[in-house]
C-alpha cells in the first residue's frame, strides 16, 4: 500500500485534490492532501520556502507514514522536490503534476524581472487568478468557479527563497506529467531531469489544474505511479 502526499499549487488548499483522494483510497491506497502555510485554511499562518517544505515533510513523519508517493502540482513542485530528498527512505517515488521543479540556490521567481520580484515584495503576497485566467485548460464554467471561489493570496517569501537540494534531483524515483493544453513540452530544467534512467514522462490531454478538469484520469496515472 502507498501513502499519497497531495500538495496543490498556489493560491490553493488541501480541498483542490477532494475528487482525487476517493479514486486513490478506493484502490487500497492511502491518501493525505495536505494545505502549505499561508493559504487556504492556513492563511494567517506566515510562510517562505523554507516552511513549506517542513508542512510535506512534518506530514510524512507526523503520520509515520512509509511508501510515500508524494506529489506536487505546479508551484507546490518545489518543495515537494525538497521534501522528497528529506524523507529518505520513506520515500516510493515523487510525481510532478505538470509543475515547477526545484533547483539548488534557485526559487520560483528566479525566472521573473526585478521589477516582478520587487513589486511581489512589497505587496506581500501573489494575487489569486481572475475567471479569465483559466481559459482553454479545459476547466466547466463551474470547475472555473470553484477554484477562484476557493483561491486565496499566496505568500510572497514562499517563492522569493531559494531552494535547498543535497544531491542532484534527476536521483530520486520520479514521474513528471505534462498536462498538454498548458504546453507540449516540459520546461527546459525538466527534459534535462528527464534524461535520467529514474524519471519517466506521462502526458495528460488537458490543462494545468487535472485535479479539476480529469481527477480520475489523474489518479490513474498517480496508481500506475506506483508499480513503476
Amino acid at each position: 500500500m502507498a501513502e499519497f502526499v497531495l500538495v496543490a499549487g498556489a493560491w490553493l488548499g488541501s480541498w483542490a485534490w477532494s475528487e482525487v483522494v476517493p479514486e486513490l483510497t478506493a484502490a487500497g491506497h492511502g491518501a493525505h492532501p495536505v494545505t502549505l502555510s499561508g493559504v487556504a485554511e492556513k492563511s494567517a499562518v506566515p510562510a517562505g520556502q523554507a516552511t513549506h517544505v517542513q508542512d510535506i515533510v512534518d506530514a510524512v513523519e507526523g503520520a509515520d507514514l512509509r511508501e510515500v508517493v508524494v506529489v506536487g502540482h505546479s508551484y507546490s513542485g518545489i518543495p515537494v522536490g525538497q521534501a522528497a530528498e528529506r524523507i529518505g527512505d520513506r520515500l516510493a517515488r515523487a510525481v510532478f503534476v505538470d509543475s515547477n521543479v526545484p533547483a539548488d540556490g534557485e526559487s520560483f521567481t528566479s525566472v521573473w524581472s526585478e521589477a516582478q520580484v520587487a513589486a511581489l515584495t512589497e505587496r506581500g503576497f501573489w494575487p489569486p487568478l481572475t475567471a479569465e485566467d483559466y481559459a482553454g485548460q479545459g476547466l466547466s464554467g463551474a470547475e472555473i468557479a470553484r477554484i477562484v471561489g476557493g483561491s486565496t493570496p499566496h505568500p510572497a517569501a514562499s517563492l522569493t527563497e531559494p531552494a535547498v537540494l543535497s544531491r542532484p534531483l534527476g536521483e530520486l524515483p520520479a514521474t513528471y506529467i505534462k498536462c498538454l493544453l498548458d504546453g507540449d513540452t516540459p520546461s527546459p530544467d525538466v527534459v534535462e531531469l528527464l534524461e535520467s534512467d529514474r524519471w519517466n514522462l506521462v502526458e495528460l490531454n488537458t490543462g494545468h489544474w487535472p485535479m479539476f478538469s480529469q481527477p480520475k484520469e489523474l489518479a490513474t496515472i498517480l496508481l500506475d505511479a506506483v508499480k513503476a
